[in-house]
């Protein structure tokens, strides 16, 4: 699916507020109400929009990137799609680097991330990892 310029306008919108109203987005995008609810079933069907989520402040309980080595002979995807399905993981990227995956963890306090971090570690496959604590974030 190609984006146009509506499309990308209703992204940026929604990833500021996704509970933002169709007839509020539309004001905004110059689009009726019905325009903007096709637009957006159309993006979640072609998997644009994946899901909507609720994304809880650092100071609101404890947060961290984990990287992960994955070992030579294990692929990196089976590594990743384990790791997403582990309680506490908000997101998994696959990167290049001295790392093979980057892991966003949150949790209500450091115990519940901590817990998170060990069951990364004991995750088949799973090399080394260095994880780091995020102190505040930057809007």
């Amino acid at each position: 699916m190609r984006l146009d310029d509506i499309d990308r306008k209703l992204l940026d919108l929604l990833k500021q507020d996704a509970r933002m109203s169709y007839v509020e987005l539309g004001a905004r995008v110059g689009l009726s109400e019905a325009a903007v609810r096709r637009r957006i079933k159309k993006l979640q069907e072609e998997g644009i929009i994946k899901r909507f989520t609720v994304e809880i402040e650092v100071g609101q309980g404890a947060s961290a990137l984990t990287l992960v080595s994955v070992m030579p002979s294990m692929p990196t995807s089976e590594v990743s799609a384990k790791i997403k399905n582990l309680p506490g993981v908000q997101k998994v990227y696959e990167i290049t680097g001295q790392y093979d995956i980057a892991v966003l963890i949150t949790g209500s306090n450091i115990a519940e991330v901590n817990k998170c971090i060990d069951d990364i570690r004991k995750s088949e496959g799973v090399a080394t990892t260095n994880t780091i604590i995020i102190l505040r974030e930057i809007s």
